[in-house]
């Protein structure tokens, strides 16, 4: 078992929002292991606010192709956030978004150009500067980004690949809503395996600990998982600003005469 250490107890604090001492119970109870410490007191139906953030610092940056086939995201990682709005920065994720759209296959790490940047950033900063995350949609479809951006930080970008040709304002709305809205998955079909056995297993255990019986609380699971769809899956969820679009985003996407094949949503720290 691993030791329960302060270090221990205030990371599942921070993550759950509960007392250091009912935090210490979880972990003595589920051999100091986080995850498993906060399922069993989301299976004992108490509300946490699960906010896992990790401490990197960070940019990103997107951009669309001249011909709007293929749409690219660059993530930078460094020390501090002051350095992660800096204009060095955004200068090395301008050109390597670029770089990644041209070469698609050549590996934006090995790029010499974009190493160079990366390392005079370090020298002028004294951080540790590093290129992060990547990805990259389109095909024989339409593709467009969104930039979530305040105050000078891009972090949260999104892609998204369609069939049909939608209009940049479609691609603008169905970017912010996947920034604000956080889903998933495209599709019910799209959730891991793991994360709905996990969910369904939760709501099972919540419902059991009010005192229903093994079958009652199959059947309530099955509607709290539907529930989570709707909240969790894109084109399950309400489009969120109802003065735009009332109603799904799936009949949004529809109403447009497009459909979604992929999206890719990239959050710095998440």
């Amino acid at each position: 078992m691993a030791e329960i250490t302060a270090k221990l107890v205030n990371e599942l604090r921070a993550k759950t929002g509960l007392p250091m001492m009912e935090c210490k119970k979880m972990l003595t109870e589920t051999g100091g292991d986080i995850d498993k410490a906060v399922d069993a007191i989301r299976k004992k139906g108490v509300k946490t606010s699960i906010t896992e953030r990790a401490t990197t610092e960070g940019r990103v940056h997107v951009a669309t192709s001249a011909d709007k086939k293929s749409a690219a995201l660059v993530e930078v990682n460094c020390n501090t956030d002051f350095t992660a709005k800096s204009d060095e920065v955004l200068k090395v994720l301008e050109k390597a978004v670029v770089k990644l759209i041209e070469k698609p296959h050549a590996p934006l790490n090995e790029d010499a150009e974009i190493k160079d940047l990366l390392t005079e950033v370090s020298k002028k900063t004294g951080e540790n500067v590093v290129l992060g995350r990547t990805a990259l949609v389109g095909g024989s479809g339409f593709a467009g980004s969104y930039l979530y951006s305040t105050a000078g930080k891009g972090k949260i970008g999104v892609l998204l690949s369609f069939t049909g040709t939608p209009n940049d304002d479609l691609v603008r709305q169905l970017g912010m809503h996947i920034a604000a809205a956080r889903p998933v998955a495209l599709t019910r079909m799209d959730v891991p395996e793991e994360l709905v056995a996990k969910e369904r297993e939760i709501a099972i255990e919540q419902a059991k600990a009010t005192g229903k019986p093994q079958q009652i609380a199959e059947k309530i699971a099955e509607g709290k998982l539907n529930a989570f769809y709707s909240e969790r899956v894109l084109l399950d969820q309400d489009f969120v600003n109802g003065e735009v679009f009332k109603g799904k985003v799936s009949e949004m996407i529809k109403s447009a005469g497009s459909s979604v094949e992929k999206y890719v949503r990239i959050e710095v720290g998440q």
